[in-house]
């Protein structure tokens, strides 16, 4: 399997992303292509400018306790309003927030900031998720044409765990998991539990050469694979709080 990458200029409002892509990148039919939702949101001019955010009492209090920006933890609480989340905790500035989005069937992203960051985005703005990120890469999938597939990512943490990772918010043209029950192990064992994240694992992959700075690398190009490619939109779903071996901890 091979990971290219696709470097590009600084994106912007209004930008065609597959046309940019295409031309940047040699995809191929079979593909999956691998891009950042905060390049997705930027072209579709989702950045958000601080000094037109009203703030409130609780996300002055915030930025009083952390010593940033109450208009940026109001845009943190706006966006875990609009998709359905709810506020965990904050720890060194960062809120760890709970969402639910419109069309997610099962389970929830636990994400800090509720996907937002001022990274990568001018100076006195913030970036999150594309307003409908399942929306979106169906359409980048079927601007780029051809049998290919797309996963939109964005970058995480993992519990007890340094440093930052990846994974999947939506995916369009492949499944996001890929079953092993029943599949026998190395001793002829049937696995009874066992399904592979397939997207968060390319996510994260893809992330190892995107990079988080200034790499100009928004998107991967993902060849040689075996997956198996479907009409297949929408959400990499999760699993309920009952059900997670994190719950009661987190």
């Amino acid at each position: 399997m091979e990971l290219l990458p696709i470097t590009t200029p600084v994106l912007k409002a209004g930008d065609d992303l597959a046309s940019i892509l295409m031309s940047a990148g040699d995809i191929a039919d079979g593909d999956i292509v691998v891009v950042s939702s905060k390049a997705i949101a930027t072209v579709e001019g989702a950045a958000i400018h601080l000094d037109d955010v009203t703030v409130s009492s609780e996300a002055a209090q915030l930025g009083e306790a952390h010593s940033k920006p109450g208009a940026y933890y109001q845009v943190v609480l706006d966006e875990t309003a609009r998709m359905n989340g709810k506020v965990i905790q904050s720890v060194s500035g960062i809120v760890l927030t709970e969402l639910k989005p419109d069309g997610m069937k099962e389970g929830s992203i636990l994400v800090p900031n509720a996907g937002l960051d001022q990274s990568n985005v001018k100076e006195g703005h913030v970036i999150g998720w594309p307003t409908d990120p399942v929306k979106s890469a169906k359409k980048l999938r079927e601007d780029l044409g051809g049998n290919v597939g797309v996963i939109v990512t964005d970058s995480g943490l993992s519990p007890r765990r340094k440093g930052v990772i990846s994974f999947a918010l939506t995916v369009s043209g492949l499944d996001p998991f890929a079953s092993m029950i029943g599949k026998p192990d190395l001793f002829g064992n049937a696995m009874s539990v066992t399904e592979e994240a397939i997207a968060d694992q390319l996510a994260t992959a893809a992330n190892f050469i995107m990079g988080n700075t200034n790499q100009s690398t928004p998107a991967v190009i993902i060849r040689g694979h075996d997956i198996s490619m479907n009409d297949f939109s929408g959400w990499v779903e999760g699993i309920e709080r009952e059900k997670d071996i994190y719950h009661g901890v987190i």
